[in-house]
């Protein structure tokens, strides 16, 4: 017995001991698992702040596709780079086995939207169904879509045609993604993942000027002369904040009908800038592949491929006539002389039959000062001489106002100009002279 209690209590002892340690080396782990747990949550931290925030995309005007690391770059770096790309889905990065592929925009200059996936895409539009088809054109399908929390807006698929659709997606997400104006289509975001490109805009819930133009809306038009003088002058003023108020400026080059969207107050907003074309304040245009819609397109456009923004201004002339008169600028189911509605209208003009212009859909007609003042503008603005076309700050005054000059108040300035050519109908219609612009310092800009 005595042999006996000195061993157990050495036993005691051990145990003791053996339990010291194992509680030391315990809290040991815990304290080097605590040291890793926060120093990666400094890494992230870092990360972010040097991203920016996670739902606004980097910006380039070069979409990149990096498909694998440097070979020198070590196993552990390369597991690390994984799980935060993995962690930074809004960044554009995907994982595949050994290669990374990650979509990014250079330009830090705009940060404006969000960046979708392609599957948010697809599940807000219903995986592309044709039941959603709002708009079809030459550079892609435009779908009606909701998005996950509740918004609706407009998903514009662009066609990969020869690498088209990859132009047009640098073109409008550096040009619209940070215009904001009441009477331009807001653009919300884009999807770029492999060779699909994608514009996400906002929705405009009552159609297009088209539309309501051209379809079948009963015996009248609910787009009273008013309402079309409303949607002519939000038309301008989107187009002058495209010219006047942005740097460098933007040419829209497909003003017509069927880009002018409307809201259900008939406020006018202009879309589709796919065939924009940004202009650098020191350049006075661009001479550029021709592109645009058959009829609105300025002469001089169609025949040099010179651009500037008075190009703009003759297609908004040539709108401004379809919204007075209901016809399409081409119409070749009418009369060989009425089939081009600018010629027609200048002859109409000139035989000094201006009342029958009007729609006859339009159930009050408007008064004749306010109908001819628009007459006017409408020559101003397809004068065959660029330089003698408007601005589109001066066209937003002249719609504006009730004070524009007609004849009578003309009449002795024009008896000391000499007689008119007969050939060119638009040079008949002298300057206002707060307006005017001498040819000597007329400069395109």
């Amino acid at each position: 017995m005595t042999d006996s209690t000195p061993t157990l209590s050495l036993s005691v002892k051990l145990l003791v001991l053996v339990a010291i340690l194992v509680v030391i080396a315990l809290v040991i782990v815990l304290l080097l698992f605590f040291l890793c747990f926060r120093r990666g949550n400094n890494r992230k931290q870092m990360l972010a702040a040097k991203h920016s925030s996670g739902t606004i995309p980097l910006v380039s005007k070069e979409i990149m596709v990096v498909k694998a690391l440097d070979e020198v770059t070590t196993r552990s770096e390369i597991d690390e780079v994984e799980v935060d790309l993995k962690k930074e889905v809004e960044i554009g990065a995907v994982r595949k086995k050994e290669e990374v592929s990650v979509v990014v925009v250079e330009d830090p200059n705009i940060g404006w939207g969000r960046w979708y996936t392609l599957k948010e895409v697809e599940i807000a539009t219903r995986g592309f169904s044709e039941g959603n088809v709002i708009g079809e054109g030459g550079y892609g399908v435009v779908y009606r879509g909701v998005l996950q929390d509740g918004s609706v807006v407009a998903v514009k698929n662009l066609l990969n045609n020869k690498g088209q659709a990859e132009k047009e997606f640098k073109v409008e997400v550096e040009a619209i993604g940070k215009v904001r104006h009441k009477n331009l289509v807001g653009l919300v975001g884009y999807c770029a993942e492999g060779a699909r490109r994608m514009l996400v805009y906002e929705y405009v819930d009552n159609g297009n000027l088209e539309q309501w133009l051209h379809g079948d809306v009963g015996p009248f038009s609910p787009l009273t002369w008013d309402i079309r003088m409303r949607i002519a002058i939000g038309t301008a003023k989107g187009l002058a904040y495209l010219h006047e108020g942005l740097e460098p400026k933007v040419v829209h080059r497909d003003i017509k009908s069927s880009n002018i969207l409307l809201d259900k107050n008939w406020n006018a907003k202009v879309s589709d800038f796919g065939l924009a074309k940004l202009l650098g304040s020191e350049k006075t245009h661009v001479t550029t592949r021709v592109m645009g819609t058959f009829g609105y397109v300025a002469p001089e456009y169609a025949s040099t491929g010179m651009l500037n923004e008075r190009s703009d201004v003759y297609s908004f002339g040539v709108l401004l006539m379809e919204i007075i008169t209901g016809r399409s600028p081409v119409d070749y189911s009418r009369p060989p002389a009425e089939m081009n509605l600018v010629d027609w209208f200048k002859t109409m003009v000139a035989s000094r039959r201006s009342e029958e212009l009007v729609d006859p859909l339009i159930e009050i007609p408007p008064s004749p000062r306010s109908l001819k003042r628009v007459l006017l503008i409408c020559l101003r603005c397809i004068d065959l001489d660029v330089v003698k076309r408007p601005k589109m700050g001066q066209i937003i005054h002249m719609l504006e106002t009730d004070d524009f000059p007609f004849r009578s108040e003309l009449r002795t300035m024009r008896d000391k100009d000499p007689v008119p050519s007969h050939g060119d109908v638009s040079i008949k219609v002298p300057y206002p002279p707060k307006l005017a612009e001498t040819i000597e310092k007329s400069k395109w800009r």
